[in-house]
């Protein structure tokens, strides 16, 4: 039964709440600074997002976990989605992870790109993409000699021999200080890196330790290279970010724009589930954002953030963030740019969401029709000529696309020869061969074909479960139970094209069987009966066996056909 608002009652503190179903499958997660006035709203008459009133319907409780503090909450409710994965906190995107930069826990530190980073190292990212992940490593190989794989060898890697590896398992001085300028490059404290690098260069310098000083002096050029390049990341070298959105409905398109000193080096782009309200939205980007990345001295967001996210963000970076909504002066411009480039990156998701066109109109057919989703449809035809190769075929759609391994043809087995009754016993036996229900049955006719598979759905007490409508040729008009017709327009072609779809297998399995019939049927060969002369002829006699029984002179009244013919289709079954 679906929860409602009498039968939960949660304090005035902050928490995280979670919505459950019967069976204890978490639904969705959420926080917020005052549980009793969060809960009230998804009992809302006009709710703020598309998705409550499902999730509220599908929900059988709501339970609550106070916190001391909505900082806390806010880390509570990222380890409960990452433990759960609720469908309804899900990102618009593949569930798969970035990859990381790593430096391993051992005398000699590796350093490496990986989705799986070993435990207890160190590690940077995630990365938005692979390439930007091997661009940095490469270079920091490059510049500061760091190994990237267990060698051991005698007389040194190919790496060492080639400048990529300092060669620490044949001569290990220096390795441990060149480790230590890596780790502080990737923690963004280059500047003071530098400064102190100055610093030993001159003293060097003065003592005429003139080698020492030319070392540090390659390694403050090293250091300002790997600074310097304009790679798109999270970790190399930031002193702000810029974070910008747009939303449309659920979907949000989030931008960060990574700067330094006020010049821009790159952006990521991430898809969110929109919450309804921009502030929760980007909290809860924030929050998973520099969960596993150092957050950088300025964060700008189009909007201020909720209580406890600035100061969970200088718990993670050790010292002060300042979060920051402009409003005026040269930090404007970069807000806007945020936001404009949010702005392009949601078109195109929405272009492309969930991955392709196809996803795109099996959406649009599902807020056509009323309906959560219809990522999987089953649809079925019939095809006979006369009684004669009576055949059925279902096709699934997935995504709005075509599913072909899970296409069906049936051979109606029975002893129907009406369309209503052959496409009856085929969707029975679909029926009793599932381990997955489909969002949508389709079947190709009219109210009378609902009617007839709806009381097969009530005999098997499947009505309730699985949406069931009729889609007939005339106008594209869709039937269902206890609703009026709908004309389909552009929004529902994935049912047009499912429908379509079935007719072309159907009638393709048809042909096959007609084909291989044609081998052994003597009517095929009779000159000069087509195929007008054979349905009239097979109309009269009603059917192959009548036609096989029939007198010359019984042939001779068929309308059609005449004298001659009539003895050419006695010869020929009678040869």
């Amino acid at each position: 039964m679906p929860v409602t608002l009498s039968s939960v009652d949660f304090p005035k503190k902050p928490g995280v709440y979670v919505f459950k179903t019967e069976m204890g499958r978490v639904l969705y997660v959420g926080k917020a600074t005052k549980l009793n006035e969060r809960i009230r709203s998804y009992f809302a008459t006009n709710p703020d997002r598309q998705m409550i009133p499902e999730l509220v319907r599908k929900s059988d409780s709501i339970e609550c976990m106070v916190t001391p503090s909505p900082e806390e909450a806010l880390i509570l409710e990222r380890q409960l989605i990452r433990q759960h994965k609720p469908r309804y906190n899900s990102m618009l995107k593949d569930d798969k992870s970035f990859p990381f930069l790593v430096l391993t826990k051992e005398d000699f530190p590796r350093i490496m790109y990986t989705r799986h980073p070993p435990r207890g190292s160190h590690r940077w990212g995630p990365f938005p993409n692979v390439g930007a992940a091997k661009q940095v490593m490469q270079l920091l190989r490059r510049q500061f000699g760091i190994r990237d794989k267990d060698c051991r060898g005698k007389d040194g890697c190919m790496s060492m021999h080639i400048g990529l590896c300092r060669g620490p398992c044949i001569d290990p001085e220096g390795y441990p200080e060149r480790v230590k300028i890596v780790k502080n490059v990737l923690d963004g404290k280059a500047n003071e890196l530098i400064e102190e690098l100055i610093l030993q260069m001159d003293e060097a310098s003065e003592a005429l330790d003139f080698e020492r000083a030319a070392s540090h002096r390659d390694l403050i050029r090293a250091v300002r290279t790997t600074t310097g390049q304009h790679v798109v990341s999270s970790k190399v070298y930031r002193d702000c970010d810029a974070i910008g959105i747009a939303h449309e409905g659920d979907l949000a398109a989030i931008v960060v724009i990574h700067a330094s000193d006020g010049v821009v080096k790159g952006q990521e782009v991430w898809p969110m589930l929109h919450r309804g309200d921009i502030g929760e939205t980007v909290a809860a980007f924030v929050s998973g954002h520099y969960v596993n990345r150092i957050p950088p001295r300025l964060l700008l967001t189009p909007t201020p953030l909720l209580d406890g996210t600035e100061q969970w963000l200088t718990g993670r970076k050790g010292t002060s963030v300042e979060v920051r909504t402009p409003v005026r002066g040269p930090m404007v411009t970069l807000q806007t740019l945020a936001r404009q480039n949010a702005e392009i990156q949601l078109t195109r998701l929405k272009n492309s969401t969930s991955g392709s066109l196809e996803q795109r109109a099996a959406d649009e057919a599902a807020n056509l029709l009323g309906v959560a989703r219809l990522d999987h449809i089953v649809c079925f035809d019939m095809a006979q000529l006369l009684g004669d190769e009576r055949v059925g075929a279902s096709v699934t759609m997935r995504n709005g696309r075509p599913a072909k391994k899970e296409y069906r043809t049936y051979t109606v087995k029975g002893d129907a020869m009406d369309d209503l009754r052959m496409m009856r016993e085929v969707v029975e036996r679909w029926m009793k061969r599932q381990e997955e229900w489909p969002d949508l049955v389709l079947i190709d006719g009219g109210e009378t074909h609902l009617s007839t598979i709806s009381k097969l759905f009530e005999e098997h007490k499947l009505l309730d479960d699985i949406p069931l409508a009729a889609l007939a040729k005339r106008e594209e008009t869709i039937y269902r139970n206890n609703l009026p017709p709908l004309v389909l327009d552009r929004q529902g072609r994935v049912l047009v094209h499912a429908r379509d779809e079935a007719h072309r297998v159907v009638n393709t399995f048809h042909r096959k069987r007609r084909s291989r019939s044609r081998l052994s049927d003597p009517l095929e060969e009779v000159m000069g009966l087509g195929a007008k002369k054979m349905q009239s002829l097979l109309r009269h006699f009603g059917g192959r066996q009548g036609v096989a029984h029939a007198s010359l002179y019984d042939l001779k009244t068929v309308p059609g056909i005449g004298a001659s013919l009539a003895q050419r289709i006695h010869d020929s079954l009678h040869e």
